[in-house]
């Protein structure tokens, strides 16, 4: 952290101590509560000093609706700047040539392009649910299951098979060519494998159908060049920036195509959002600056060798994971094969409980509701930012392991989360 950047942060909690302690004290609390935790959160990472700093300045102040040199309000000069410069940075980090950098998060962003590009009604296809999508690729109770048709594809069942756990892109195919979505979504929030994009398009292509890619928890992996990039098979991309690509919390779409980049503009604005929050799209050209710089490429690689690293040691564990391991940043513990009782609900608890913070999540043909699940979901890019490499893995798994196997004894669970605290104290947050 640059001296300034501290100066400016320390003077915003002064102000804040000042004014209203309550809120003050709880965001000490939860400073606290992330430093002695251990984030394995896959959707989650901890940005930089520079990207809050710009997130929390006085550019939340202004009205800002429409676009760069196009908006209903004045005073919008340095403002037009600022996303001027996000475009400018995000496009030269995906190579494509348009970005919409207003979204407020990943699902405005996908609701964007549902809105741009599909009628009411209109058929599109994605994964299976509980086997890796997102609330917006079609859940029932999200405006995508409400407002669309949407079909499903799954993943390859067969424990035999050596992709066991992987896309099933004959189903793709067979899914497409029966239903003629007229979208066809790629990209998962908990699919630990490499997605086959040129595969997705030939399908695409072979039905008629656009090609979407959410990127949200693999954007900053591509950028990084240890994931295949999206581009230039797919016609629309949507992501987060708050995940591995470690910006604020917010939303991005990209294309190649002009066409399709004017119906996004016209989707976003005046379509589905107002003013964009200008705070946020300046802390997202933070991130993406410092995206650009090489040391990224090397966080990015080295999440993907933690993921590994991690995913084998709790494998030696006796943990199963979907796919049988991880080719990116995230793994899926099936706790089916711990123990037909446990739940990923007790296991999430146990893990907080000793500071390992991981989520509750469905795994193939779970017969569990997602309140409760059959297992949890963890990945390594708040681990790698703090500066945890491949031999810190093997710990963090016994940790891991030593929660889980204590049932909830309180006794145990303290002293576990004294080990984490140990650990999290050899590798400080960046703050």
């Amino acid at each position: 952290m640059t001296a300034q950047t501290e100066a400016v942060l320390s003077a915003q909690q002064d102000v804040i101590q000042s004014t209203d302690p309550q809120i003050a004290e709880l965001i000490r609390l939860e400073q606290q509560r992330q430093d002695q935790t251990l984030e394995l959160i896959a959707s989650e990472n901890h940005t930089s000093p520079a990207v809050m700093a710009a997130t929390g300045s006085c550019l939340t102040n202004k009205y800002c609706e429409g676009y760069p040199g196009k908006r209903y309000y004045s005073g919008c000069d340095y403002y037009d700047d600022v996303e001027r410069l996000a475009i400018q940075r995000v496009t030269k980090l995906f190579n494509c040539t348009f970005a919409n950098v207003q979204p407020h998060s990943g699902a405005n962003a996908n609701n964007a392009v549902f809105f741009a590009l599909l009628e009411p009604g209109d058929t599109f296809a994605s994964i299976v649910l509980s086997e890796g999508g997102h609330l917006t690729h079609g859940s029932p109770v999200n405006l995508t299951g409400k407002w669309f048709k949407p079909v499903h594809y799954p993943l390859i069942y067969d424990e035999s098979a050596p992709n066991f756990g992987h896309i099933d892109y004959d189903a793709v195919r067979a899914t497409c060519l029966e239903h003629k979505p007229k979208m066809l979504i790629c990209g998962y929030s908990a699919y630990p494998r490499i997605i086959d994009f040129p595969k997705f398009r030939e399908i695409a292509d072979e039905c008629g159908a656009i090609l979407m890619a959410d990127i949200a928890h693999i954007a900053g992996l591509i950028v990084a060049d240890a994931h295949p990039s999206p581009f230039p098979h797919c016609h629309v991309v949507t992501t987060t920036t708050h995940k591995t690509l470690r910006g604020p919390r917010g939303g991005l779409i990209l294309t190649n195509d002009q066409d399709i980049a004017k119906k996004i503009d016209k989707a976003v604005f005046p379509g589905t959002q107002g003013g964009p929050l200008m705070h946020a799209i300046a802390g997202k050209a933070v991130a993406f600056g410092e995206a650009l710089k090489p040391d990224f490429a090397d966080y990015g690689k080295q999440i993907v060798k933690n993921a590994a690293a991690l995913a084998k040691a709790l494998m030696d564990h006796g943990y199963s994971l979907t796919s049988n391991g991880t080719e990116n940043h995230l793994m899926v513990i099936d706790l089916r094969k711990t123990s037909a009782d446990l739940t990923g609900k007790a296991a999430a608890l146990w893990l907080e409980q000793s500071g390992i913070i991981v989520n509750k999540n469905t795994v193939p043909k779970d017969e569990r509701s997602p309140f409760q699940t059959s297992g949890i979901r963890l990945g390594t890019p708040a681990l790698t930012t703090r500066g945890l490499k491949e031999p810190d893995m093997p710990p963090v798994a016994d940790l891991m392991h030593r929660a889980i196997a204590s049932n909830g004894d309180q006794d145990l669970i303290n002293k576990i989360r004294e080990d984490v605290q140990a650990l999290c104290q050899r590798f400080p947050m960046p703050h």
